[in-house]
């Protein structure tokens, strides 16, 4: 007769699961970026969370402060990087003299460290939990997205502006806000272009994306002037 033990084990196909042997933090955090990637903020309960991270949920609370304690600080773990290398690329960009290339420098500045999550090995997660968050009617309430990523949002439009000339202040955040919707319904895709495309588009190709659709956006830029009423 099997015994319970071997039972288990049998079950587990004979394998143990690894011990998480990481801090109680980081697991916790890593928890809760793939469940409220997965369901977002108010889809996500802190019980699921501790479950996930293999904590008592008083756990959650006492490192944390509480559910949007932890949805920020998952926000502010990675937030610094993204916005320094979009600022680094920004840089870059700055100092190209040519409008044009100065042009697609910017585009791909604000393109490629976020759409590079998807082909990140561990971060796919927080890709997804960007684009929900930036589309969700309720991240003005929670000023994430204003407190974290609208400074550099700033900058990128203050450059575009200078290297759109004659354009007004409408069109240049409008080319800004077309930029970053590209970019967030990238990032949110759950397979639906590979679908339909029938494998010809595939967002988890990073490279292939951006080359893609970084001459569209610049297209746009160049030659979509609002034509005057009279």
């Amino acid at each position: 007769m099997m015994r319970k033990g071997q039972a288990a084990k049998a079950r587990d196909g004979g394998a143990k699961a690894e011990p998480d042997n990481r801090p109680t933090q980081d697991r916790i955090l890593a928890a809760a970026e793939e469940l409220f990637a997965d369901a977002g903020y108010e889809g996500t309960s802190i019980r699921q969370i501790a479950l996930r991270a293999g904590v008592p949920v008083a756990l959650v609370s006492y490192h944390f402060g509480g559910k949007l304690g932890l949805y920020r600080r998952v926000f502010e773990s990675h937030a610094p990087t993204l916005v320094a290398e979009r600022r680094a690329g920004l840089a870059l960009a700055a100092l190209e003299p040519d409008p044009d290339r100065r042009l697609a420098a910017i585009v791909k500045a604000v393109l490629v460290p976020m759409l590079g999550l998807r082909g990140t090995e561990g971060r796919q997660s927080l890709g997804r939990l960007l684009a929900r968050e930036v589309s969700d009617p309720r991240s003005i309430e929670r000023g994430i997205i204003g407190d974290l990523l609208d400074p550099v949002a700033a900058a990128v439009i203050d450059l575009l502006g200078t290297t759109l000339p004659g354009r007004s202040a409408a069109e240049v955040h409008w080319a800004y806000q077309m930029m970053i919707g590209t970019m967030t319904f990238i990032m949110a895709d759950a397979g639906r272009i590979r679908r339909i495309s029938g494998g010809a588009c595939d967002p988890e190709e990073v490279d292939a994306t951006i080359r893609h659709i970084v001459p569209l956006i610049l297209d746009g830029f160049r030659n979509g002037r609002v034509a005057k009423s009279d």
